[in-house]
């Protein structure tokens, strides 16, 4: 069982590295939203199973695709106002994951998801071209 997990585990990690290798800049933040919110999962798993420490070491992964993908990546310079509230914003969660730890906080957890998801959400439509440009066609109504 034990060697079947690894096995299955380094199929999925080649995997991760093969579409992160092709992935555009706007995939690649998706990939990073969607870490953080697959190791929220799966501390949300170990909490309910009472494996505190795989708990603690969940959360401390998503604290770190935050930390250290998410803020890492905001250009300050050309992002402006909305850099700078993303990073107000990946603070906060930091913060919250951080207190869901020591509190043992599910309720924490799921909000910090709610928020990765709605950014995700975003994100995935600004990087679909399909979307935008549905967007773009709609006519635009005129005001009377």
């Amino acid at each position: 069982m034990f060697a079947r997990r690894n096995a299955v585990n380094a199929y999925a990690q080649v995997g991760v590295e093969t579409g992160a290798m092709s992935a555009s800049p706007h995939q690649l933040i998706v990939m990073l939203y969607d870490g953080a919110r697959a190791a929220i999962a799966r501390a949300k798993f170990h909490l309910a199973a009472g494996d505190i420490a795989a708990k603690g070491n969940a959360i401390s992964k998503s604290i770190d695709i935050i930390d250290n993908g998410l803020r890492a990546v905001l250009d300050h310079n050309a992002g402006g106002d909305v850099a700078a509230d993303l990073e107000r914003l990946y603070d906060y969660m930091s913060r919250q994951l951080m207190l869901a730890n020591l509190r043992n906080d599910e309720a924490l957890l799921d909000q910090v998801d709610s928020l990765l998801q709605d950014l995700s959400s975003a994100w995935a439509q600004i990087g679909n071209p399909a979307a935008n440009g549905a967007l773009a066609a709609q006519p635009i109504a005129a005001n009377s």
